[in-house]
C-alpha cells in the first residue's frame, strides 16, 4: 500500500465512524455539528425522544436533522401556522385586521393567556389576538380565530405552503379530544421550513412577514431556545423570532435566531419527566446550535 493510498483509507474509515456514531434517523451536512450534537442526543435517556432540524440561513448546506420528520403532538406550536393563516387572510381581504371583536365569556377558555381575566364584551382589535396568541400563547385568543377562519381553512392553508404533515385536529383546552387522541402535529422540519419562508419573505407581503416576525420576536417565554445564548457585547440578549409549546409530555420551541450566522431551529422533546428537563435540553441543543453555525468564525 503507497503512502497516498493510506490517506485514502483513514479518510474513508473516519467518514464511516461518523455514520456509526450518529443516532438513528439523523442526517447532517455538517460534520462539527455531527460530533457535539449528535454526542449531546446519545447522552440523553433512551426514553426521551427529540426530534430537531437545525438549518444555517445563509449557508442552505449546513444543516442538521433528527427525527425531522416524525408527527409530534404540538402544544402551543400550532399556533404559528393558525398566525400564517390569519395574515393571509388580512392579504386576500377576508379578515380585517383592525376590525373589533366583542369577547364573550362564552369563548373563556382556561390555560395560558390573559383574556380570561377580561370582562364580558371587551374589546380587541384582530391584531390585538394575533400578538396575544403569539406573545404570551393566549389560548382563548387562539380559539377565536380557529372559530373564525375554520379549522378547515387552516389545514388548506399549511397545506398550499407545502406542510403535507402539520395538521389542526382541535381548539385549545379540548381535553375530550386530546383523550381521544386527536391532538394537533407538526414535524420539526415543516417549522423550520414556514419560518424560513416567512425569514425570506416568501410567504404574504414582506411587510405582513416583518408583522410576524416582530411578534415572534415578542414571545415572552425565554425558558428554552434563548435561555443559554451569549449576550451581544451591547449587554443586550440575541434577537429571536420564536413560538413556544408545553404540555406535561412534550416541551418544544421553533424559532429564528440573529445570529451573526442567522439559523433557523426546531426542537420538540418528548417524554423528557418534567418540562424543565425539557426545556433543559433544547436550551443545550441551541446553544451547541449557536456556537456550530450562528456564531462568526
Amino acid at each position: 500500500m503507497t503512502g497516498h493510498d493510506g490517506h485514502w483509507v483513514v479518510a474513508i474509515m473516519a467518514i464511516v465512524l461518523l455514520s456509526a456514531n450518529q443516532p438513528k434517523n439523523s442526517t447532517t451536512n455538517y460534520p462539527m455539528a455531527n460530533d457535539s450534537i449528535t454526542a449531546y442526543l446519545q447522552r440523553l435517556p433512551p426514553t426521551v425522544r427529540v426530534s430537531m432540524a437545525l438549518e444555517s440561513l445563509v449557508d442552505s448546506s449546513v444543516h442538521f436533522y433528527h427525527r425531522a420528520d416524525e408527527r409530534v403532538p404540538s402544544a402551543s406550536i400550532i399556533k404559528l401556522p393558525i398566525m400564517v393563516a390569519a395574515m393571509a387572510a388580512a392579504n386576500e381581504g377576508r379578515l380585517d385586521l383592525e376590525e373589533i371583536h366583542i369577547l364573550t365569556d362564552s369563548e373563556i377558555v382556561g390555560g395560558d393567556g390573559i383574556l380570561k381575566t377580561y370582562p364580558n364584551r371587551s374589546r380587541l382589535s384582530y391584531t390585538d389576538l394575533i400578538r396575544l396568541m403569539i406573545s404570551i400563547s393566549d389560548n382563548t385568543a387562539t380559539n377565536i380565530l380557529i372559530n373564525d377562519l375554520s379549522q378547515e381553512a387552516i389545514n388548506a392553508r399549511m397545506r398550499a405552503i407545502g406542510l403535507t404533515k402539520s395538521q389542526l385536529n382541535r381548539v385549545m383546552m379540548d381535553t375530550l379530544a386530546a383523550k381521544q387522541g386527536r391532538e394537533n402535529l407538526v414535524t420539526a422540519r415543516e417549522m423550520n421550513q414556514l419560518l424560513t419562508k416567512i425569514f425570506r419573505h416568501e410567504l404574504l407581503t414582506p411587510p405582513l412577514c416583518e408583522q410576524m416576525l416582530n411578534m415572534l420576536k415578542q414571545n415572552e417565554d425565554t425558558l428554552t431556545i434563548p435561555k443559554l445564548l451569549p449576550r451581544l457585547p451591547s449587554g443586550k440578549s440575541i434577537a429571536i423570532a420564536h413560538k413556544t409549546g408545553t404540555l406535561s409530555y412534550v416541551r418544544g420551541d421553533v424559532g429564528i435566531v440573529y445570529a451573526d450566522h442567522p439559523f433557523v431551529l426546531s426542537v420538540l422533546v418528548e417524554n423528557a419527566g418534567t418540562n424543565a428537563a425539557g426545556e433543559k435540553i433544547i436550551a443545550e441543543l441551541a446553544s451547541l446550535a449557536f456556537r456550530l453555525v450562528g456564531r462568526a468564525h
